[in-house]
């Protein structure tokens, strides 16, 4: 038993913490002082270092999820930002095509035929990594019931618009330029051989008035670098589109294996080829002009929908003295004829594009009667003009910049040239509404005389003198202007709007092209138009 006054001495020499841990005297030892203390102190450094430790812990845990969350937020974001900017950028509709693009070109290239390579290029470029405008809204009829599909040739369209030609001279671009959205889109012209054009500078803008003078030239690589171009386009196609890549496949695709067009390789368009003459052929010789245009029909056929041919451009000299009735008549005898004898399920159509300057009425009988007589299934009413009265309104001051441009050789371009467009159109129209002349008919009579033969030049009359129906759009609904077939009729020069594209398509043509109007309003050029006729049809019909 330990004793009363040793057991006060140690209470009143231990601390008050440890003096809370002593326990009341038992039966069994009581540890030493030493060991106590030693035992506590362990015992509460270990408790301090758990707590010290597991706060650390639970921070880093919530700074981590913090910042996978930070990191969620901005990836997330980011992706739908992404994705928003591409499909807006893609899109036609958007307004950058109109109002960024298109000028920011014109600033960084002064040069208006650099400016033209280098949106080629750009268009060409996006096109391969599947980043370029194209219609989202391709749909001929929309919520309100308004259907802008048109029958041409017999096959039923999209809508009534295309491009000309000039746009893609050497055919690099049928499909970028499809994917903006007309039915109809002309590449060319191309003439047998490469030929440089004429010396630069040779295009010349005037923004403010939104038109151009060119004198191109007709510049080109030639018949075959074009259709070597065209067939590889149609191998890319077949492969694609798991048909294969040889020679069988091409050809398969060639003659409606694919159930769509051979030339514009799209359901609902038709891909149109330009063709010419070399600038050195010279125009006195009939037999040699004619041999170029063969020459390019050949090569060029099995890869269009419709052959153009152009004898009407104001930069080639003479050419447009091809158009008096005799030259022309036999020129489209011999393009009508390649043209049926090409290879392909179904022959292109053939269509010769006509000069707004021979606008009188001998010259336009003329013209007309060389189609009848050769069996050119449609007309181009127009192209670029060499004159210059009464472009620009007398009470539009001019700066001394823009009257020297005016005052360039070459042809104008721009909304200028509507009215006159439309009035021909009408002329066109009219005349070749009127049917084949007289001594057409009386040879036709001819050559039906013979009873041996009757059914087989019964076909081939019926072929040479074959007119497609073309339907117009008329207060929103679709009529046929006349009870009989019609020669086609295709209307370029001075388009801009939706309002002017329903104006032509009323005055007799069946198709509205646009050149100008999409290089100065840039790639939603087609679908802006479109927007505006259903607008305008809307409009009419309440």
């Amino acid at each position: 038993m330990s004793h009363p006054s040793l057991r006060m001495r140690i209470l009143r020499h231990t601390s008050p913490g440890l003096r809370l841990r002593l326990k009341p005297p038992t039966s069994r030892p009581v540890p030493s002082f030493r060991k106590v203390g030693r035992v506590s102190l362990q015992t509460s450094r270990a408790v301090s270092t758990s707590t010290s430790t597991s706060t650390p812990a639970t921070t880093g845990d919530a700074s981590s999820l913090v910042a996978r969350f930070r990191s969620l937020f901005w990836g997330t974001s980011l992706s739908f930002f992404a994705v928003f900017a591409y499909l807006y950028a893609t899109d036609t509709r958007a307004g950058l095509h109109q109002w960024l693009v298109p000028p920011a070109i014109r600033l960084m290239y002064p040069d208006a035929e650099e400016a033209h390579h280098a949106g080629t290029l750009i268009l060409k470029t996006l096109y391969s990594f599947g980043l370029h405008p194209r219609e989202r809204n391709s749909k001929a009829r929309d919520a309100e019931g308004v259907d802008l599909g048109v029958v041409v040739f017999g096959q039923k369209l999209q809508n009534p618009i295309g491009t000309s030609a000039g746009i893609d001279k050497l055919a690099e671009l049928p499909d970028p330029l499809m994917a903006l959205g007309p039915a109809i889109v002309e590449v060319g012209g191309a003439t047998p051989f490469a030929q440089e054009g004429n010396p630069k500078p040779r295009v010349f803008r005037l923004p403010a008035h939104r038109a151009l003078i060119n004198r191109y030239g007709l510049n080109g690589l030639g018949a075959d670098d074009m259709a070597k171009r065209l067939r590889e386009r149609v191998r890319s196609f077949a492969y694609n589109n798991g048909l294969g890549a040889g020679e069988e496949a091409v050809e398969s695709v060639l003659n409606g294996g694919a159930g769509v067009p051979p030339g514009s390789l799209v359901e609902g368009k038709l891909l149109a080829v330009q063709v010419a003459k070399n600038k050195d052929t010279k125009d006195e010789d009939i037999e040699a002009v004619k041999r170029d245009y063969v020459y390019c029909v050949e090569r060029l056929a099995p890869y269009a929908d419709i052959l153009v041919v152009n004898v009407s451009s104001p930069n080639t000299p003479g050419l447009r003295t091809l158009q008096r009735v005799e030259p022309l008549t036999r020129i489209l005898e011999g393009v009508v004829g390649a043209a049926r004898a090409s290879k392909g399920k179904t022959p292109p159509k053939v269509m010769v594009k006509v000069s707004p300057d021979e606008d009188e009425d001998e010259q336009m009988e003329g013209i007309v009667e060389a189609v009848w007589k050769s069996g050119v299934d449609g007309v181009i009413v127009g192209n670029t003009t060499k004159r210059r009265d009464n472009l620009i309104s007398k009470d539009i001051k001019l700066t001394p910049k823009e009257k020297r441009i005016l005052n360039e050789q070459g042809g104008f371009s721009g909304p200028q040239m509507f009215e006159r467009t439309k009035s021909l159109v009408k002329r066109y129209r009219t005349l070749l509404d009127q049917g084949p002349p007289p001594e057409v008919t009386s040879e036709h009579e001819k050559s039906l005389a013979s009873p041996s033969t009757l059914s087989e030049k019964a076909n081939a009359v019926k072929e040479s003198v074959k007119r497609s129906v073309g339907e117009l759009v008329e207060n929103g609904k679709h009529v046929l202007p006349t009870s009989h077939e019609q020669k086609v009729i295709f209307a370029t020069g001075g388009i801009a709007n939706g309002k002017q594209a329903l104006e032509v398509l009323n005055a007799g043509a069946n198709v509205a092209q646009i050149y100008t109007a999409m290089i100065y309003g840039g790639a939603g050029t087609v679908s802006r138009i479109k927007k505006e006729m259903k607008e305008e049809i809307l409009r009419q019909s309440k």
